[in-house]
């Protein structure tokens, strides 16, 4: 083999490589663009969970407070009585 078909060989070798490493490059920015699609959901439905626990929360206290409060009217009612 010649110098010229040598050099015409890896220069072949080496475009290949080339165009495969884009590739793998291309492949690589799509996933990471995926996981941080996926992981700005997952933060999404994370606040959605905590502000829907939070909800929860209040109506429980809420609810709490009005029990009291009718277990007290009831209370008076019956001292009244």
């Amino acid at each position: 083999m010649t110098t010229r078909q040598d050099t015409a060989l890896i220069a072949g070798q080496l475009a290949e490589l080339t165009r495969t490493v884009e590739d793998m490059a291309s492949q690589l920015k799509a996933l990471r663009e995926r996981a941080d699609t996926q992981q700005a959901r997952a933060d999404s439905q994370q606040e959605r969970t905590e502000t829907q626990q939070e909800r929860i929360d209040l109506a429980a206290r809420e609810l709490a407070d009005v029990s009291d409060r009718l277990q007290a009217a009831a209370n008076a009612l019956r001292d009244s009585i």
